[in-house]
């Protein structure tokens, strides 16, 4: 059985990381940045998907190019470790939220993007 996530649009999780930025002084543009640099959509691309509701699970199928270096992305987020989930699709969400987490914490850009 599909874990509930899938099904849910990332629209309606985007204004929550968004908001979670934000409330740390940083801005719904770096938000953005993120998940461009992690699924390769423009941010055009982006603000369409979000537009039509797209689900998690089509949002990630359909993903322009997943970065390659989104491998780097390790440590925990709800208490599960990243690098041992088994689920690609879970997987490619907890990157995003490990990604926002980072950013909310104040880590610099660079540091994000694994640059």
């Amino acid at each position: 059985m599909a874990h509930r996530i899938y099904a849910a649009s990332v629209a309606s999780v985007y204004v929550h990381y968004v908001a979670k930025a934000e409330r740390k002084g940083r801005t719904r543009a770096e938000v953005d940045e993120i998940v461009c640099w992690l699924t390769g959509y423009t941010r055009t691309q982006l603000a369409e998907e979000l537009g039509n509701g797209t689900s998690f699970e089509d949002f990630f199928a359909r993903a322009p190019v997943l970065n390659p270096a989104r491998c780097a992305i390790t440590g925990t987020i709800c208490g599960v470790r990243i690098e041992e989930i088994d689920e690609p699709l879970m997987r490619e969400i907890r990157y995003l939220d490990k990604l926002v987490d980072e950013l909310a914490k104040g880590r610099p850009m660079e540091k994000i993007l694994r640059q």
